[in-house]
């Protein structure tokens, strides 16, 4: 009879993320003294790198120096000086169409999709939203804030202006109608408003532009319009020439239009800068739109005109240009990317001064450029923040905290040749706010595999990032040649990127670094400060195919079948190397093809610069026909000269010192024969790749399936095959898969006494397996004699596929994998043999009947501890049974170790080591993505990261120490600095009035003035960080002069109710003189006797 488990019965009735507690085995050893508690964990974010994604919009601070970008999910990202960076999100999730700071203030307006207008205040390290108006009436669609003004004009759809405090953000009753803003004659609507900016020289005047063509110069105190300056195109944009006498509009046909403020009749200058000029003198022929002008000047030479667009039909397959107009000069500016907007840099806020450009703040929809005015030929500036992420899509990422302290500076010097020349010597421009002068400082490296087959290691220290170098390893393979298209369907398993990096395993101590690729192929590397040329690259192709031939499984209830085990699978013989091309000329398009792998490896010398050098080349072959079965975990050990990988086909280790094949077998093989966990063998499935999908083992969800073409097609956002069953689960109708691999000096057998070097295989049925190694004596005798690898049968079964493992020792202290430490592989021998030298590991205890080891595994679905040699079961842990655990990893804290685990629920879990008692579990994202789930990774002291977007990195920390530093970590956006003087009007100008024009706008839009807004045109919503909310927020040198102001408005506040109180005591001892008079005259003539 089946034993009841009341245990599971409950854990299926419950859809919490931890559902059983810790199960303590009969060797539980009360020894480890476990020392991280709850309070040690914190869920939060910490900081968003990459390029924002799908921007929309763009501001920048001239005086605070600091850039603003919106985009189209809401988001808004800052940028200043290299390292300070921040991100904001607006809860509704609607795009921004529109910024503007309040230039030195501290403070930015973002208009939404919504329409909807909110103020962020800037003088915190976190910037929050004080003020929100949400209109109801009217759909915004332009937003103006004069310098140092109050005012904000928000044009709309209907072709009206209304205008809002930014202080109260409140609405002014002051509204200017479209129907008074147009000529009465005029029969049709102008379209909503794409332009609203004041004269420079008179603060009373402001330009209407509307879509329809129509300009309209307004006079805020007359309230009427002073001309309308009409042009037959439509108008995207206005720029004013900073004397106030003209202004230049861009027009839908690609012309410019350069207009008298006092001449509405006809432009002065019509020109089409990109339009053929006909000969006969008619009209050039149109152009595409000329999407935004800026005109600036310049107090010594000519002025500036800066556009975007207005390209010539014919020119269609042109990239998106940025023109620049100087003098006589025309320069054309070729982008990667369409421009979604740009803005002009100048010396001066105020724009009734010469402007003196000195560069162009270019948003692209994937990148951002800034062009240097100053010099010839616009050289651009050297970006110094990180970008680059996305310049090709990322496909995997690793994370790795508390690195050694000499690998940052290793990788930056051989980086550091990599840089391109040619990029402006002036400093780059955006450089507001200040660092942050966090205490927590320890080494990060976060290492991002592309679809190009590049490499990318970025320093990620102090909540920083920075790219340190870039390795291309698609410079070992040849490149298909477009004429042969025929031939790449026949050999290549992927039909794009072919090259695209799958999975990676680093050993930092020893800078080794093993990478698989999509196309079937392992590739080791050595760290080398030295440049070599490599006549021949080294490489062993291995055939891996499945236990059966391609052939219907019989009824295992009939006929038991035995596995067909072909000469590459019973021999740990390696296989024959040979040149690439002769094996494909051994193969003819009459037959199956057999033998030949996906990618050729260059046949020419291969020039490796110092950095990452190639040292062998693994490929995985056709099999009769069948293509390779994609890698689906991957190690690389250093101190033994291995690496081993698998996919559903088997388990492949290869010796990449003496570049020689060890082992190749499938996993039934690996089983022993009285096995009980051993699984009958299938054929494999007819199709040519298994399709990845998002499924627990259980087949609870259903699975979403997707072509597997590559990690970069359509298919990105669904689970590529990397890392392990981590991102994905094989179907249950599959062949078992090898989904993690583990290096370790340990006891892969129960009678062992001593540790030993030994290998652990987890597969996506949950099976754990054991291989012992034998590695010769080192020096010569390592090199020469064979490595044996032996099958030790299976520890344990787990629900789910395996997803990690680590070993612990009897003090519950983890112990890492061996390594050999660094030395220059290129060195003379001499050198080489004194600094080859074995780690020795550490001896265990000698003691019989107690366990010296902990091994810890985690699967989809459970965790387990394990005692070693005994292979006791000690601890077990159900962590889910609604949903499976898409990333677990065994970190180090600053307290002690734990499990992390992310669950595709979106809940992020710790559990202590080595009882699995549950320390934290949040449900952090509800909804989770492929993308998240395919990237997520943990590392040590509470750090993890995932691609939130194509583009953009995500860091959070589950640790309650950098959530309590992490304020002093973050950089400052706002810094006091003193806005710059007015120009000076002269002495004649201000006797004439020939200057700039003032203009009181709180007696023209005040309430005493301009009365009440209308209440359902608008609804004022209160931000959660008012002025109570800034007093504790900020910190630092801004804190403390906000703590001034907020000071200063209490004293004013406390002076007014003194003064108040001040004439209650007046008014008081007035009316108590007046009582004590009266008393007098009454008993002034009585005797006291009368009293």
């Amino acid at each position: 009879m089946k034993k009841f488990n009341i245990r599971k019965v409950l854990d299926g009735l419950t859809a919490s993320s931890s559902s059983a507690s810790a199960h303590p085995g009969p060797n539980q050893n009360d020894v480890i003294q476990e020392t991280l508690q709850s309070e040690h964990f914190q869920l939060c974010k910490t900081v968003r790198h990459g390029f924002p994604y799908q921007p929309s919009s763009m501001a920048f601070d001239p005086v605070q120096k600091i850039l603003a970008i919106g985009t189209q999910s809401g988001a808004v990202r800052l940028f200043g000086r290299a390292g300070v960076e921040c991100y904001c999100q607006h809860e509704s999730g609607a795009a921004v169409i529109q910024l503007q700071f309040l230039v030195n203030e501290g403070a930015l307006v973002s208009a939404l999709a919504d329409d909807s207008v909110h103020l962020w205040n800037l003088r915190q390290k976190q910037p929050a939203i004080l003020h929100t108006l949400k209109f109801n009436r009217e759909r915004i669609t332009f937003c103006h804030l004069p310098f140092q003004s109050k005012w904000l004009y928000i044009g709309s759809e209907k072709g009206n202006i209304h205008i809002v405090n930014v202080e109260s953000f409140t609405l002014s009753g002051y509204v200017i109608m479209w129907n008074k803003a147009i000529e009465l004659s005029s029969k049709t609507h102008p379209g909503p408003v794409v332009h609203i900016s004041d004269n420079p020289m008179d603060e009373g005047k402001i330009l209407i532009g509307f879509e329809c063509g129509t300009v309209v110069l307004w006079d805020l105190k007359s309230k009427k319009a002073d001309y309308r300056y009409n042009y037959d195109e439509a108008i995207h944009s206005v720029a004013w020439h900073h004397e106030g006498k003209q202004f230049t509009c861009s027009h839908s046909d690609g012309t410019l239009t350069t207009w008298n403020v006092r001449v509405p009749t006809k432009p002065v200058i019509t020109i089409t800068p990109h339009g053929k000029q006909p000969k006969d003198g008619k009209k050039p022929e149109p152009c595409k739109p000329i999407l935004k002008v800026e005109y600036k000047t310049t107090r010594a030479g000519d002025a500036f005109m800066v556009m975007s667009g207005g390209l010539s039909y014919d020119t269609c397959c042109r990239r998106a240009c940025l023109t620049v107009m100087h003098g006589k000069s025309t320069a054309v500016l070729e982008m990667d990317y369409p421009i979604v907007d740009f803005l002009t840099l100048c010396e001066t806020p105020y724009p009734n001064d010469f402007q003196e450009p000195y560069a162009v703040v270019v948003l692209l929809e994937k990148d951002l450029v800034v062009i240097d005015l100053g010099q010839i030929g616009y050289p651009i500036f050297e970006n110094p923040y990180p970008l680059s992420i996305h310049e090709s899509p990322v496909t995997c990422v690793e994370y790795f905290a508390d690195c050694p302290p000499e690998l940052i500076p290793a990788l930056y010097s051989v980086g550091s040749r990599q840089k391109r020349q040619g990029y402006s010597k002036k400093e780059w421009p955006i450089s507001g706010g200040n660092w942050g002068q966090g205490t927590l400082s320890y080494p990060e490296i976060i290492i991002t595999g592309h679809a190009d087959g590049s490499i990318k290691f970025w320093d990620a220290s102090a909540i920083m990032l920075q790219v340190l170098y870039k390795l291309k390893t698609a410079k070992v393979f040849e490149r298909s040649l477009k004429g042969a298209k025929e031939e790449k369907q026949n050999t290549e398993i992927v039909d794009e990127d072919p090259f695209a990096i799958q999975s990676l395993s680093w050993c930092p101590e020893s800078r080794m670094l093993c990478v698989a690729g999509v196309s079937a192929h392992v590739i080791v590397y050595r760290f080398s400060k030295l440049e070599i040329t490599t006549e021949v690259v080294q490489l062993l192709e291995v055939r891996m195919q499945c236990e059966l031939n391609d052939v219907d499984s019989p009824d295992p209830a009939d006929h038991p079948p035995t596995p067909s085990t072909p000469a590459a699978h019973s021999s740990a013989s390696p296989s024959q190397e040979r040149d690439p091309f002769e094996t494909q000329q051994s193969t003819t398009d009459e037959g199956p093809r057999d033998n030949v792998p996906c990618l050729k490896v260059r046949s020419s010398p291969l020039k490796q610069s110092p950095g990452y050098q190639v040292d062998l080349v693994v490929q995985l072959v056709w099999v009769s026909g069948e293509p390779p079965q994609q890698i689906t975990s991957l190690a690389v050990n250093s101190s033994y000269g291995l690496v081993a990988f698998g996919n559903s086909n088997g388990l492949a280790v290869v010796d990449y010192l003496q570049k020689t094949l060890l082992l190749n077998m499938g996993l039934s093989e690996l089983y022993s024969p009285s096995e009980p966990y051993q699984r009958q063998p299938r054929s494999p499935r007819k199709t040519r790749q298994p399709s990845g999908a998002l499924s627990d083992n259980d087949g609870n969800n259903a699975a979403e399936e997707k072509s597997n073409k590559s990690p970069t097609s359509d298919a990105k956002d669904s689970f590529s095959r990397s890392r392990s069953s981590s991102v994905t689960s094989i179907e249950r109708e599959s062949r078992e898969a090898v989904s993690s691999i583990h290096f370790m000096e340990s006891f892969p057998r129960k009678t062992d006494s001593s540790a030993s070097p030994s290998l652990w295989v987890g597969s996506t049925q949950g099976t754990l397996l054991m291989l012992a190694l034998s590695l010769p004596p080192t020096g010569d005798q390592r090199l020469q004699e064979p490595v044996g690898v032996s099958p030790c049968g299976t520890l344990v079964r787990l629900k789910g596929g395996i997803l990690t493992m680590a070993f612990l020792d009897s003090l519950g202290v983890i112990v890492p994998p061996l390594y050999e430490p660094w030395s220059e592989p290129n060195a003379p021998d001499e050198e080489k043999e004194k600094a080859r030298r074995r780690r020795p590991a550490s001896p265990a205890p000698t003691q019989e009947g107690q366990d010296s080891q902990y091994a810890v595994v985690c699967s989809e679905k459970q965790a387990k501890v394990l005692g070693l040699p005994s292979q006791s079961h000690c601890f077990k842990h159900n962590i889910t049974e609604s949903s499976f655990v898409l990333r677990a990893d065994v970190v180090q804290m600053t307290a002690g170790l734990c499990l992390a685990c992310f669950c595709a629920n979106g809940h992020i879990m710790t559990l202590s080591l080595p009882s699995l008692r549950p320390l934290l579990d949040v449900n952090y994202l509800p909804l989770t993505d492929m993308r998240i789930a395919r990237t997520f990774c943990f590392s040590n002291l509470g750090q993890a990261l995932y691609l939130v977007s194509p583009t953009e990195i995500q860091r959070i920390t589950y640790s309650q120490e950098t959530c309590n530093n992490l304020q002093e970590m973050m950089g400052e956006l706002f810094t006091p600095v003193e806005t710059p003087e007015a120009p000076n009007r002269g002495f004649f100008k201000g006797l004439f009035g020939g200057g700039a024009q003032s203009l009181d706008r709180e007696d023209l839009f005040g309430e005493i003035a301009a009365g009440k807004a209308s209440r359902s045109l608008a609804q004022h919503i209160p931000g959660p960080q008012s002025m109570e909310g800034m007093k504790g927020a900020a910190s630092g040198v801004v804190g403390d002069l906000a703590r001034a102001r907020i000071a200063l408005d209490e004293r004013g506040q406390k002076l007014g109710e003194l003064e108040d109180r001040t004439a209650a005591m007046l008014a008081s001892a007035d009316s108590f003189s007046r009582h004590a008079h009266d008393m007098m005259l009454k008993y002034k003539d009585k005797k006291w006797y009368q009293l």
